[in-house]
């Protein structure tokens, strides 16, 4: 077998978009994140992505995001881009944009809206690559974009070059073990779970290091996980992992029927920064709407039960 030595690893998270009362991006509570992420040792940074609700933000808004996160990171861990388009040319030119404010790498979906075949998403892939100076990575969000990138797509895009790796948030479990086991002969490809509730479990199959929404509230947490799974430590690494399932009870917070999963999700998140005095509000991209102050409390509780300070 060969030795394992991939690019990316450890904890990176996507981190969230701090918007202003009147929707504008927030760049002091973006700028109090990355400090956040950083103090918790994550080991990159991956913005614009779902929980950065880059589906939402213009392209104004997406440049001014990742030139805060850049400055703010100063190159202290590698920032990752998300250049999340609907099809090849609109990715290159928004992969384009990002490595021109500093992006290290840049993340990239199957084509979406349009109905797509596998040798399309393959062209895909080698068209943005061959197009950048930048690695790619591959984001596997099938509940968003309605195509699996399964490892028979993947892998042979890895072993030529055109990806340096894959974020998985598929929730398909079986999947993600083939994957791994693929890429023991690919030593710098990087194999990264966004399923975020089952960290351990991957690492324990794996994983190379995680993406998880819920790392922006509690990123400690989430490298204490990783750094015990790295050393073999699976029992405190269960343990650390049993805490964040709990912590991730804030999702619920949101009444049923009156957001969507995308709101209650990113909501949470928000609502649980605002309450560790991280960002100023919970203010959500149009459509979605702002949790309100019975979620807040809710909220609230879950962080007080999972030991986490508040302002």
């Amino acid at each position: 077998m060969t030795a394992r030595n991939p690019r990316y690893r450890g904890v990176i998270p996507p981190v969230v978009t701090p918007l202003t009362a009147g929707g504008e991006i927030d760049r002091p509570s973006l700028e109090r994140v990355v400090g956040h992420l950083l103090d918790g040792g994550v080991s990159g940074l991956f913005a614009l992505g779902s929980s950065g609700e880059a589906a939402y933000l213009t392209p104004g808004q997406q440049d001014e995001v990742i030139k805060v996160i850049t400055a703010a990171a100063a190159g202290q861990v590698p920032v990752l881009v998300g250049a999340i388009e609907t099809t090849t040319n609109r990715a290159i030119e928004r992969a384009r944009a990002a490595a021109g404010l500093g992006a290290d790498a840049v993340v990239v979906t199957a084509p979406f809206y349009t109905r797509t075949h596998d040798t399309e998403i393959d062209r895909h892939f080698r068209d943005v690559s061959a197009a950048l100076d930048l690695p790619v990575l591959a984001y596997d969000v099938p509940v968003c974009v309605h195509s699996k990138l399964d490892p028979e797509l993947l892998l042979p895009l890895a072993e030529d070059g055109v990806l340096a790796g894959v974020k998985d948030s598929s929730g398909d479990d079986g999947s993600f073990r083939r994957l791994t086991i693929g890429a023991r002969e690919l030593p710098e490809f990087s194999v990264l779970t966004g399923h975020e509730l089952v960290v351990d479990a991957m690492m324990l199959v794996g994983a190379d290091g995680s993406v998880p929404g819920l790392g922006n509230v509690d990123p400690h947490g989430y490298v204490r996980l990783h750094e015990a799974a790295v050393r073999g430590d699976w029992a405190t690494a269960r343990s650390e992992q049993d805490r964040l399932v709990a912590l991730f009870d804030i999702v619920r917070a949101a009444r049923p029927g009156m957001v969507s999963a995308t709101a209650a999700g990113l909501g949470a998140f928000k609502t649980a920064l605002m309450l560790r005095g991280l960002i100023t509000t919970n203010v959500m991209s149009p459509p979605m709407r702002r949790l309100d102050a019975a979620e807040t409390a809710t909220i609230a509780a879950c962080l007080d039960r999972a030991g986490l300070s508040r302002a």
